[in-house]
């Protein structure tokens, strides 16, 4: 099965998809409510962890999707799935600010490492877009120490997220 067959699958039958986004963001808000000022101790900050996490990892990939898709292939944003491509996007950033609304995200254990994720990721993406964009008649032109400068930085902000991702 391709990862394009998933997806088709996926959208052909899209309950538990659908369930699956929507429960998160639900369980979000009742532990909100049940836990109002408590955000930061113990059950709680673990359950958005956990909620956090369950949202996440499909919205990077989403969004990793989605800039390969419209980047590198070009797609036609007509063809956007709305269930694999945008409503992941939509569910972890709504889960994250309705976490956020009740404890800090600092004091949640481990969003500091999906946040490097992050960042990791979008490093990354930023770095394989430009080498597909510069063209070797573009190195011809452009002094060495600046393509070195441009090297040396997006290593260095990848070298950063990663750090976050693997740190403590």
């Amino acid at each position: 099965m391709t990862l394009q067959q998933l997806f088709q699958r996926i959208g052909e039958n899209p309950g538990f998809l659908l369930f699956y986004f929507l429960i998160i963001p639900v369980a979000a808000i009742v532990a909100g409510f049940l836990g109002k000022g408590e955000g930061h101790l113990s059950p709680w900050k673990y359950l958005y962890a956990i909620l956090i996490y369950l949202v996440s990892v499909p919205g990077i990939f989403s969004v990793a999707l989605n800039i390969y898709f419209f980047l590198f292939q070009r797609g036609d944003v007509m063809q956007t799935d709305v269930y694999m491509q945008i409503l992941p996007i939509v569910v972890m950033l709504v889960t994250i600010f309705i976490i956020r609304r009740n404890v800090s995200l600092a004091l949640i254990p481990g969003f500091d490492k999906i946040s490097g994720l992050w960042f990791m990721l979008f490093a990354t993406m930023f770095l394989m877009w430009l080498l597909e964009k510069i063209h070797i008649v573009v190195f011809s032109y452009l002094p060495f120490q600046y393509l070195l400068g441009i090297f040396v930085v997006l290593f260095i902000l990848i070298y950063i997220g990663w750090r976050r991702f693997v740190a403590k």
